[in-house]
């Protein structure tokens, strides 16, 4: 079973040149790639494969000289990624590939192979670079070490991300045992089919009026300048604060509903479509239902625990988890409602997560399985 382990790295000086180096030219070669590939579609009406562009690179080498001073390998992994937005933009999951900007606070580059880690010293040694690279090896990993990927965040920040075999199979799922409804919302992160409501931590809320302070500071700054660089870091630091505050709070939860559970059922909801409603595009944004679904999905996996999401268009807030009737008066303002056929006095949130748990147990609605 592959899996991916991210480590801080501490690079000297020359290291860290040698990394923007790095950054410039994959960026390059991505751009040169893509530039290409478009180009001739355009004229000839044909498409230029990734193997043909790789064959190009020792011609475009002769022609730019510093693209010889990094990592052949990291030049060609550039391609590679090209091609994988291309076969996602085919598959209709993402937009026409876009070009890289040397302004992108983040950057990164790929290693296919020939980089040694040394976790006894805390050191990786990485191709084209004299001495190792001090790593701070917060856990171990044991299996054979495939690729990794090196990268800069808007702080200035250096991580390396390894990925590992670490020879497992991915086990098999099981449908049976404890299962659990979840609801997320907005007033409360997530709802379970057992009465339980999650708090929203509301991170970005909290920390939004010290983000306007900061972001204005920034916007007076002559641009170019070293205040304006320095003001820049605030702002990307607060950002990155907010963001790994929720990251960890996503983990945290994740990992108790995939221990505790064998099946979690979730809604299919249509993200992308909710966050373009002005009102609630902010709150949206702040939970990250999307990052923390994924979260759930990949461990889901690891663990052998099973995944399934029922279809959005399910009224799963206005059916009385009790004795099915639908209440087709419930609007969003209703927070609680009594079913008029059984009399049962139901929480709306509480009531969906119960509702989407038997939808999916009893096969009465489409639901996917992940």
């Amino acid at each position: 079973m592959l899996r991916a382990y991210k480590y801080r790295l501490y690079p000297n000086s020359s290291q860290r040149e040698l990394f923007e180096k790095q950054f410039g030219t994959c960026r390059f070669v991505y751009n040169w790639a893509l530039d290409l590939k478009s180009t001739t579609y355009l004229n000839d009406n044909r498409s230029v494969n990734k193997n043909d562009l790789k064959k190009m690179l020792p011609g475009l080498k002769a022609q730019y000289n510093w693209l010889k001073d990094v990592n052949s390998q990291s030049l060609q992994g550039s391609i590679d990624n090209l091609d994988k937005a291309f076969q996602k933009f085919f598959r209709k999951e993402a937009e026409y590939p876009a070009f890289k900007s040397k302004n992108n606070p983040v950057q990164s580059f790929h290693i296919p192979q020939h980089y040694v880690v040394d976790l006894d010293n805390g050191m990786i040694k990485l191709p084209k670079l004299k001495e190792p690279v001090r790593v701070k090896f917060h856990r171990r990993f044991e299996g054979e070490t495939k690729t990794a990927t090196v990268s800069r965040t808007p702080t200035g920040k250096y991580f390396i991300s390894i990925l590992v075999e670490d020879g497992r199979e991915i086990p098999e799922k099981v449908s049976s045992g404890p299962s659990i409804g979840v609801d997320v919302g907005i007033s409360h992160f997530a709802i379970l089919s057992t009465s339980e409501k999650i708090e929203n931590p509301r991170y970005l809320k909290k920390s939004l009026r010290k983000l306007q302070h900061e972001q204005r500071a920034l916007s007076r700054k002559k641009k170019g300048s070293s205040n304006r660089k320095k003001q820049k870091l605030v702002v990307a630091k607060l950002h990155e604060k907010i963001a790994s505050q929720r990251n960890d709070f996503h983990h945290k939860l994740s990992n108790r509903l995939v221990n505790e559970n064998q099946v979690i059922v979730l809604e299919d909801l249509n993200i992308s479509g909710m966050v373009k409603s002005h009102c609630l595009a902010q709150a949206i944004s702040d939970v990250a239902w999307g990052s923390f679904i994924m979260k759930l999905k990949y461990k889901a996996e690891w663990c052998g625990k099973t995944i399934q999401q029922i279809g959005r268009f399910v009224p799963s807030s206005k059916l009385c988890s009790i004795c099915g009737y639908k209440n087709t008066d419930l609007t969003l303002n209703d927070r609680s409602w009594e079913c008029p056929s059984c009399h049962t006095k139901h929480d709306r949130d509480v009531n969906a997560a119960i509702n989407i748990l038997n939808i999916a147990l009893n096969n009465t609605a489409a639901g996917t399985a992940v």
